[in-house]
C-alpha cells in the first residue's frame, strides 16, 4: 500500500494535474503549508483526497509531518509541479510489493524555461522520494534540498522518471531561488562557513561546476544562462549571510 504525498503552498495552477497522475495510489495526501490561493479548495473538491494543513516551517519538517499523517507506511513524495507517469507508478508498486531497501531514489526530467535539461546538474537529478516511514526520516536540520536518513543505509534506485515542470518563466525561477537562498543562508550561518572571500570564490566555483564539470555547455544557451543564474544565486546566499 502506498500513500502519494504532496506538500504544497499556493499551487492552484499545478495541484489538480498532479493529483490526477496519482489516482493509482492507495491514498492521496496533501499537506498544505498556508496557501492563500485556491489550493486547499481545489484539493477538497477532488474525491478521495485527504487534505491537512500545517503552518510551513521548512521542507524537511513538512515532509516528516506528512509521513505522520499518512495511512500507509510506504510514502511516495511528489511535488505539485511534478507528474508521475504510469511507468513510474507501476515500478513503485512492484518494488513496494517486494522491497529490498528502506527507500528508493527516483530520477527526474527537469523542464526549465521550456527545455528538458540533460546536463547542467539537472539530470538525472535523483531524489529520495519513495521510502518506508518505519525506517526513514528527513533530517530536520537541513531545511531545503532536504536529506532523508534510512535505517538500511544506502537507498535503491528506480529506473522510471518523475516529470518536473519546475521553472516555466524567469520570474518564477527568481522567486523560488530567492526563497531557497533564505533557507540556505541560515544553514550556512549555523555551520559557521561564511567568509568574505566566498562572495566571489563560491559563485565562480558554481559557474565552473555547472557549465564545465556538469557539461552545461551541452544544453546550449539554456546551460549557459542557468549556470550564470545559479552562480548569481550562490552570491545571493553568501551576501545574505554577510549583510
Amino acid at each position: 500500500m502506498i500513500t502519494a504525498a504532496i506538500i504544497a503552498r499556493d499551487e492552484e495552477r499545478n495541484i489538480v494535474p498532479c493529483l490526477q497522475t496519482l489516482a493509482w495510489a492507495d491514498e492521496r495526501l496533501v499537506l498544505d503549508g498556508g496557501s492563500v490561493d485556491r489550493t486547499v479548495a481545489l484539493c477538497r473538491a477532488m474525491p478521495g483526497v485527504h487534505v491537512a494543513e500545517r503552518e510551513f516551517d521548512n521542507f524537511a519538517c513538512q515532509r516528516n509531518a506528512a509521513m505522520g499523517l499518512a495511512e500507509n507506511d510506504w510514502i511516495l513524495f511528489v511535488d505539485a509541479d511534478e507528474r508521475v507517469t504510469p511507468e513510474l507508478a507501476a515500478e513503485a508498486r512492484a518494488v513496494v510489493a517486494s522491497p529490498q531497501r528502506d527507500g528508493y531514489m527516483v530520477p527526474r526530467f527537469n523542464c526549465i524555461l521550456g527545455k528538458v535539461m540533460r546536463h547542467t546538474g539537472w539530470y538525472p537529478d535523483y531524489q529520495l522520494r519513495l521510502l518506508d516511514r518505519r525506517h526513514g526520516r528527513y533530517v530536520e536540520s537541513v531545511p531545503v534540498h532536504e536529506i532523508a536518513e534510512l535505517d538500511c543505509g544506502e537507498p535503491g534506485h528506480l529506473r522510471e522518471h518523475l516529470l518536473h515542470y519546475n521553472y516555466q518563466t524567469l520570474t518564477q525561477f527568481f522567486r523560488k531561488q530567492e526563497r531557497y537562498t533564505d533557507f540556505e543562508a541560515r544553514q550556512l550561518l549555523r555551520a559557521g562557513k561564511v567568509r568574505w572571500r566566498s562572495l566571489l570564490s563560491m559563485p565562480a566555483r558554481e559557474f565552473v561546476r555547472r557549465y564545465w564539470t556538469l557539461q552545461g555547455y551541452r544544453d546550449g544557451g539554456h546551460g549557459l544562462l542557468l549556470s550564470a543564474l545559479m552562480a548569481y544565486f550562490t552570491f545571493r546566499r553568501y551576501w545574505k549571510c554577510l549583510s
